[in-house]
């Protein structure tokens, strides 16, 4: 009988559909890395969030390991290297936070938007500033993506119900592109110098660098904003720190970083920013989604051999 460690918090799902597949599951959500180096070599498979960093030595210590679930779509907590060189299986649930991100990423821009999180604490204290929040509305205003995944599209889908101009910078979108005739394809100069809005919607490139420095955000409208709900380390954050202080653009929101749990950041502080501790894909209805998703693929493939999402 196979066995499965789930080492992230998972809605309960993902257990009952495991055990209705008469595989055998622990969930342990407390482990430090070093506990589960050492336990890992128990189990066939491994089901992890973004909490878990399932490393080089952890994935090397895994004598039995034929496969790693992540219950969500990014896998940048995986040592992919690693896992290929083992031949051990990675799998994802693209689609399954889908809308979750979305939402997030729009109600990011709307808060910023209307200084919904100052104006709140403004409130909280009896200030009545009701002059000093003179927000923005989207209507007309000119989103502008980089990537075009399942999360961008909703996006996309989302901005338009807004009367936003949508625009794209990706590879993949050209392939695509007669599916969507109201979104326009950029460069990504000219995405920056047009854009109101930037949202990233991208997977982090091969050599790690950020794809917004100094020299793109001066490239930006001086009332431009950045959203960021992809990955972390796509702007980076000293350079975004000294765009928002001298008010090169007008603000930002970030769900990711580039160090994770956040709790010691450059970022903290600064003006015109808000920040959300990587919630984005965390509803309610996305978690029970992904978690009988992953657990279903993982089903199948010890049951069949068969292959699904990989990545």
């Amino acid at each position: 009988m196979p066995k499965v460690l789930i080492s992230d918090s998972l809605s309960n799902l993902a257990k009952e559909e495991f055990e209705k597949n008469n595989i055998e599951v622990d969930v342990n959500t407390e482990l430090s890395p070093s506990e589960l180096q050492e336990v890992i070599k128990n189990y066939d498979g491994l089901v992890v969030r973004s909490a878990t960093k399932a490393t080089k030595e952890i994935i090397e210590a895994g004598d039995k390991l034929k496969i790693i679930g992540r219950a969500g779509a990014g896998v940048d907590n995986i040592d992919l290297v690693a896992a290929k060189k083992k031949n051990i299986v990675v799998m994802n649930t693209p689609g399954g936070n889908t809308n979750a991100t979305a939402e997030h990423t729009i109600s990011l821009l709307l808060s910023l938007y209307k200084s919904i999180p100052k104006a709140n604490n403004s409130t909280h204290k009896g200030l009545w500033e009701k002059k000093k929040f003179k927000g923005l509305e989207l209507k007309g205003k000119k989103i502008g993506l980089i990537g075009f995944g399942n999360v961008a599209e909703r996006v996309a889908e989302i901005a338009n119900g807004f009367a936003m101009e949508v625009f794209v910078f990706s590879k993949s979108f050209e392939s695509r592109k007669n599916n969507f005739l109201d979104i326009k394809s950029l460069t990504l100069e000219e995405m920056l110098s047009i854009c109101d809005v930037i949202s990233f919607h991208c997977k982090t490139p091969k050599d790690g660098n950020p794809i917004i420095n100094i020299s793109e955000l001066k490239k930006m409208k001086k009332n431009a904003v950045i959203i960021n709900t992809a990955r972390g380390n796509l702007v980076n954050e000293i350079d975004l720190k000294t765009a928002l202080n001298e008010s090169i653009i007008k603000g930002a929101a970030l769900d990711v970083y580039s160090e994770e749990p956040a709790k010691n950041n450059v970022l903290f502080g600064v003006k015109n920013l808000i920040l959300t501790p990587h919630i984005a894909a965390s509803t309610e209805e996305a978690q029970l989604v992904v978690a009988q998703q992953i657990a279903e693929q993982i089903s199948e493939f010890f049951k069949t051999g068969k292959i699904t999402n990989s990545v």
